[in-house]
């Protein structure tokens, strides 16, 4: 199962860079005749915090040429990799023993990070992360991510950000976790 995962990843990275779009996640549930293939794509670009790196300025990112377009995944973007991708799997037949069901979607709002290079790209952005082993008497965080460097992440818990409209955050009330410590991690949605 592991080959024809990484086999799909291949196969739909190749498609999605052709229109400026990244795999973030490939999974394969069910089994038998109720086998559901999902891939999560984004698009990634400059209007998300700790997103101003070089290359997400690249073609494809804004259709209309003149920086204004919003970035994200359309329904169309959708559409797109899931029938170039679905052709290419059946004729290749990279999804043998049956029928399965491909879903191309977005990563959503609350997307979840699990990638050192998810966390660099949201440096800025808040989450929320539940650790493996407790880091300072606690496994649930809540709070800005303030860098990732070296394998760590430096977050300011949420109480300690809003206490920055009064004074700024001291390093001792920020947290620092280990990347191979995180079990699960999140961006929340700022609306």
């Amino acid at each position: 199962m592991a080959l024809e995962l990484e086999k799909v990843r291949e196969i739909a990275e190749r498609v999605g860079a052709s229109s400026g779009l990244e795999i973030v996640e490939v999974e394969l549930r069910g089994g038998g005749n109720k086998r559901m293939l999902r891939i999560v794509i984004d698009r990634p670009g400059n209007d998300r915090p700790g997103n101003d790196r070089p290359g997400n300025d690249r073609p494809g990112n804004d259709p209309s040429g003149n920086g204004s377009a919003p970035v994200g995944v359309t329904h169309e973007d959708c559409a797109n990799l899931s029938r170039e991708v679905g052709t290419i799997l059946d004729v290749e037949d990279v999804m043998p023993g049956g029928s399965y069901v491909l879903e191309v979607s977005s990563p959503g709002l609350d997307r979840k990070l699990s990638r050192p290079a998810e966390f660099e790209r949201f440096v800025g952005s808040r989450v929320k992360l539940t650790t493996r082993e407790p880091v300072n008497g606690n496994r649930h965080f809540d709070g800005q991510l303030e860098s990732f460097q070296n394998g760590r992440l430096m977050l300011a818990p949420v109480a300690a950000v809003k206490k920055r409209k009064q004074a700024a955050v001291t390093e001792s009330e920020k947290v620092e976790i280990e990347f191979s410590n995180i079990e699960k991690a999140n961006l929340v949605p700022e609306i």
